[in-house]
């Protein structure tokens, strides 16, 4: 079996971000910092870390200042060089030429139609998906954990990680076969099950590596959960016909999405940090007490 190379991942970063009124009303949510970096360029660098080679945006009206931000900013720095001042800050945020590609997503139809978006980018090859606003801090990241478990079972492979019983609902859930280490195979996918319906625990956080099939089936898609064209839906129509396992990821998930998971992502991240740590500390325990 011959395994081609992921060398492509999209970012659907199209969405409204209504759940963090009014702070994006003109700034898009992946835009939002955890300490002093951007979520989105957190994805970029999971994505860059795992051998990616082209960053495929899918965004929508009002997403200038994600475009800028990969940018060159000349007159920024050619003023901190004039000052003297270190351009190290700002690695991370400008990509060679031809790296970043932009797409509009027109309408918002859900996830899997801001993923067909990008059919022409992506072609005839597996690619990846990363939701940014689903923070994965973990060493190695979690798409390089992803790839190199791709790179031995081929076929489709999507993020896993348990979570209460409790919480299923909330979340597209695997179906688990036969299970291999942090491997198990997917038997079915169920997007959001009724409470006390879920076939296991294993929810899907946001990353996915895919074979260009699937664009084949959004294609045709018809409209499910939440009047939208799910994604989940249509990577169900693989399982069978193709190899398709749940990979667990070995780190820590912070749902950048919530407002209280965005906060402990930005309380967990500072607190890690050399620089600023130790005076985060000493206020949280202040405050705590």
């Amino acid at each position: 079996m011959t395994i081609k190379r992921v060398r492509k991942a999209v970012f659907p970063v199209a969405g409204l971000g209504t759940r963090f009124l009014p702070a994006t009303k003109a700034m898009p949510k992946e835009m939002l910092t955890v300490v002093d970096k951007p979520l989105i360029q957190y994805a970029v660098e999971e994505a860059l870390e795992a051998g990616i080679e082209q960053i495929i945006f899918v965004t929508g009206r009002n997403k200038h200042a994600l475009e800028d931000h990969f940018d060159i900013s000349y007159e920024l720095e050619d003023t901190m060089q004039a000052r003297g001042k270190s351009l190290d800050p700002l690695q991370g945020t400008r990509m060679k030429p031809g790296s970043p590609v932009y797409i509009r997503q027109q309408q918002p139809l859900g996830l899997g139609h801001a993923v067909w978006c990008a059919r022409e980018i992506v072609g005839d090859e597996p690619f990846a998906v990363l939701l940014p606003d689903e923070l994965m801090v973990g060493k190695p990241g979690f798409i390089k954990q992803m790839v190199e478990a791709y790179e031995r079972v081929g076929g489709n492979i999507v993020g896993a990680l348990e979570v209460p019983d409790s919480e299923t609902d909330k979340y597209g859930i695997i179906s688990p076969g036969a299970i291999d280490g942090r491997l198990t195979e997917v038997k079915a996918l169920v997007e959001k099950p009724a409470k006390g319906s879920a076939p296991s625990n294993l929810m899907i956080p946001g990353r996915y590596i895919l074979q260009p099939e699937v664009m084949r089936i959004l294609e045709g898609q018809e409209k499910g959960a939440g009047g939208e064209i799910q994604l989940t839906d249509a990577m169900a129509q693989l399982i069978g016909q193709q190899p398709f396992h749940g990979f667990t990821f070995d780190g820590q998930r912070y749902d950048c999405g919530d407002k209280a998971g965005y906060i402990q992502a930005n309380l967990a991240l500072a607190l890690d940090r050399a620089d600023i740590g130790p005076a985060v500390r000493d206020f949280a325990t202040t405050l705590l007490k």
